[in-house]
This record gives structure tokens, sequence and C-alpha cells, in this order.
């Protein structure tokens, strides 16, 4: 029997800072003495040191993955009368920026074992307004970017990957962000690089939408006080891109130490009565922001008390489809009409996963799930 440790959350980054505190501290202090807050040398060197580790040309921070997303509809001119295809199952962001930009957007469903887009309904779903796809690597598990790339050239369509979940994620050993024609990230604390407040970045090889992003994100402004285009004030504080640079050089060890984590999560729970365990694509290496379980028959919200009982805090993501939120009554879609989505809502339980999560603390995990389900 296992012994019961200390009370187990889903996401804990206080233990993370507690392992680069001195140098964050340091960090931090030198960006308060030098009176530079905004932009800068640090966040240059956050930029060059990203497009060098995602293998792109350029890389623009910004402040949030968000403004990421809206920034890079926007460099590529997606506005009114565009239709954009993407997944109703993801955080409100991804499909909030298309309406923002005036164009239209084009739920399709998933796939049950992935969670990512379901590239056979993507196909069937591009008409003669559609201009862009944006794909989510969702819980940091990379779609099939090869077939995307293929099915976006033969119907010469934008591929705009949100990458929030999946910094470092690898689709045929290629990193996410660097295969559609532009990614976007998001340092949220809770992703796999996390800051300790919002920021955002986006990345691509092309060097004049780069340079647009820059413009856009700074109000439009080519030089001082001369206006191009309406832009937005969406720069990065330097203070986040000194704690970004730390972390930065520990990405690989935490992304490799939640694929441990996960690998443990395979072993003990693949045979758990009423759990479906997600899957990983051949030639996808996952981050695992994430690890989601389906949890079939009605149970869910049982198991998840039941864990709450035990002292294991689970998390749920997303409980509501967002092509039937209230916000987009306006488009149409009715009960039913993507039921793969929707059937995942209600069967969706995100397990503990950060790096620091300890083999004991994972072992009361699993024993606690299969004590409830067997």
């Amino acid at each position: 029997m296992i012994q019961t440790v200390n009370s187990i959350p889903a996401f804990d980054n206080k233990q993370q800072y507690s392992t680069i505190a001195a140098e964050v501290s340091e960090a931090v202090l030198e960006v308060l003495s030098s009176g530079r807050y905004i932009g800068g040398p640090l966040v240059e060197g956050l930029e060059q040191q990203l497009a060098t580790y995602t293998n792109v040309t350029d890389c623009v921070a910004c402040n949030s993955g968000t403004d990421a997303l809206y920034l890079a509809l926007r460099a590529y001119n997606i506005g009114a009368g565009d239709e954009v295809i993407t997944t109703p199952f993801t955080f409100v962001a991804t499909c909030e920026v298309i309406s923002a930009v005036g164009a239209k957007p084009v739920f399709v469903d998933i796939d049950p074992a992935t969670y990512n887009l379901d590239l056979q309904q993507v196909a069937a779903a591009v008409t003669s307004n559609t201009k862009a796809i944006i794909p989510v690597h969702l819980f940091g598990q990379p779609i099939d970017m090869t077939a995307l790339m293929e099915l976006a050239a033969s119907q010469n369509l934008l591929v705009v990957e949100d990458c929030a979940q999946s910094t470092g994620a690898m689709w045929n050993n290629q990193k996410v962000g660097s295969i559609g024609h532009i990614g976007c990230f998001s340092f949220y604390p809770t992703k796999n690089l996390g800051g300790c407040g919002d920021g955002g970045a986006i990345t691509t090889s092309n060097p004049e939408i780069a340079a647009r992003l820059k413009l856009l994100k700074n109000h439009g402004q080519k030089s001082q006080y001369q206006y191009e285009e309406i832009g937005v004030n969406s720069r990065l504080d330097s203070i986040q891109a000194a704690i970004l640079l730390i972390k930065l050089r520990y990405l690989d060890i935490w992304n490799q130490q939640r694929q441990q984590i996960a690998a443990r999560y395979h072993e003990f729970l693949s045979h758990v009565p009423d759990i479906i365990i997600p899957q990983e694509l051949p030639g996808g290496t996952g981050v695992w922001n994430q690890y989601t379980i389906r949890v079939q028959n009605g149970k869910r919200d049982l198991l998840r008390n039941k864990l709450q009982e035990k002292g294991v805090n689970t998390a749920i993501y997303y409980p509501y489809p967002l092509h039937l939120q209230p916000v987009y009554q306006s488009l149409g879609y009715q009960p039913g009409q993507l039921p793969v989505v929707e059937q995942v809502c209600h069967e969706v339980l995100s397990l503990p996963m950060f790096p620091e999560l300890s083999e004991e603390q994972q072992q009361q995990v699993i024993y606690s799930i299969k004590e409830v389900m067997i």
C-alpha cells in the first residue's frame, strides 16, 4: 500500500522557483537598478536565443500569447471576410483573436486520441473564403504538421502554429513554431517556459513579416513619433525577459522530466477500467504541458471528487467547447454538430503534471486513481 504524502497540487511553480531563486533574484535586481524596464538588450537577447532554440531566423517578443496570435494574423492581413479554421477545444484566445481581426472562426472536430484537430475535417471545411488554419499543439502534443502543411500548400493557406502549451515539442525532429508559416508562444506562468507574469513571442523565418510584427507591436511606429499604421502596445517587460533567459537554459531538462512523468502515467494507467490515456502520434515528441486522461461512463466528476478527498488535485481543460459558448452563438453551431469534442469535454481530467512532481507523489496519484476505479 502506498503511504499518503502531503496534498499534491495539479501544478506547482513555487518548487521550480526555489531551484533558481538566487539566479532570478540577481537578474531582477540588475534590471531594477538599470532603469531599463521595457525592451532593451535583455528582450533582444531573449528574442535571439528563442530564434536559435526554435531554429528560425527571427523572434519577436510581445506581452502575451494572445497578442502573439493577434499580431500574427495582423501581419498576414487576415481580416474581414476571411475564414480561419481552428479547434473548439482550446483556450478562448485561439479563436478570440480571429474575431478581433474581423475574421470568422470556423470550428472543426478533434481527434479523440490526441485532442488535436481532425485534419480530414479541416480539409472538408475549406471554402473560397478560407485564408488560414490555426492548429493548437494542445497539452504539449504536436499535431501532424507534415499532413497539415501539405493540405495548406494545396489550398494556399496560411498556417499559424499555436505553440502556447508546447515550447520545445517537435514534429519529425523539427521544433514547433518553425514548421508553419509563423509560430506563437505564451510565457504565462503555467506554461513549460513560464515567466512571472504575462509574456509571449512570435517566431518566423520571413524577415518582412518580422519587421511588420515589430511595427505592429509598438503602436505602428517605424521611428519615434512616425506612425505607419494602427498598431497596439504589446512590448515585453525586461524583468520577464531576464527571468525567461534563465528558465530557457533549463527548459529541455524540465521537458525531459515531464516526459518521464508521462511515461510512468502511461505505464500504470493504461489498463485501468474506464480510463483512456492520451496518445502521441508517431513522429511527434510531446512536452506534456498537461497529462489529460479521459474518464468514461460518466465517472469523471466522481473520480475528481474522490481524488480531492485523497489530497490529489486535478484540473479540467476544457469543460465547455468553444463552438457552443455564448460568445459564438451567432455562428450557428448546434449541440451534436461536433460530437467528439462535446463528448471529450465531459470526460477530460488533467492529472498533476510539473517537472518537480516526485515519484512518491506520482505513486500516490496513481494509487488513488486505481483505488477509485478498480
